[in-house]
């Protein structure tokens, strides 16, 4: 008996759930089991953790998607025995012990990193933290130039902020060197550098895909070409 792996979906920074919508449907409509649960972003060791736990308590195989920051969190979270598969979308691909500000600093610097907003938020017995979104002026050229302004107005009010901590935290494994992987290069992103997807895809041996035009918010605007992807991934580990 083969046994269909659930899809995991872990959406990136300034961004929710509801950005794999699409991405949702298509699968739904290959009879393929999916979740999209919630991404703390509060820092890359305890949100990967929470998305480890989530891939733990699934019945049968798992493949874990990761769209941006989701990537570094499916890499660390990735080790979890029934995780059969790695699919990374515009996403971080991280060698353990590397952090998103290391491998980002390797090559030219985004628009994105000059249009960060920062915010603060409580914690408890501490001073507040940092976290940033992306400031709603920039948000659709640097996020999601190929999705409809009217749209763009949406996500960007809706935006989930960053903790700024998760910039400077260490990969604390590279699940990538003993699963398979995937991956989807958004070749017009202005939100990750193109090239830091293509290393770090290249660098994991993953298979990879890349679509022209396609801006960081792919899994919003080409929702079929992401799940086609996928699809690949759930054939290829039943």
């Amino acid at each position: 008996m083969t046994t269909t792996p659930t899809v995991v979906l872990i959406h990136g920074a300034f961004a929710d759930a509801a950005s794999w919508s699409g991405v949702v449907s298509e699968l739904q409509g290959h009879g393929v089991p999916v979740i999209a649960p919630p991404n703390p972003l509060r820092g890359l060791a305890s949100d990967a953790a929470y998305v480890a736990s989530v891939a733990a308590q699934i019945d049968g195989p798992v493949i874990l998607v990761g769209h941006s920051y989701g990537g570094a969190l499916i890499t660390v979270a990735g080790t979890v025995e029934n995780v059969v598969g790695l699919v990374y979308v515009a996403a971080y691909v991280l060698e353990e012990g590397e952090s998103l500000g290391e491998l980002q600093g390797r090559f030219p610097l985004s628009p994105l990193v000059s249009n960060l907003k920062e915010w603060t938020y409580p914690v408890p017995g501490g001073d507040p933290a940092v976290e940033v979104t992306i400031a709603e002026d920039a948000f659709p050229s640097v996020f999601a130039a190929d999705v409809p302004a009217d749209v763009t107005k949406i996500l960007a009010a809706a935006q989930r902020p960053l903790a700024a901590a998760a910039f400077g935290e260490t990969a604390s494994a590279a699940a990538w060197k003993t699963k398979p992987s995937w991956a989807l290069i958004a070749a017009a992103d202005e939100a990750i550098n193109p090239e830091v997807e293509r290393f770090g895809a290249k660098r994991a041996g993953a298979t990879i895909v890349e679509l022209e035009g396609a801006s960081h918010a792919v899994a919003v605007s080409r929702p079929k070409a992401v799940a086609d992807l996928i699809l690949d991934a759930v054939r290829a580990t039943t």
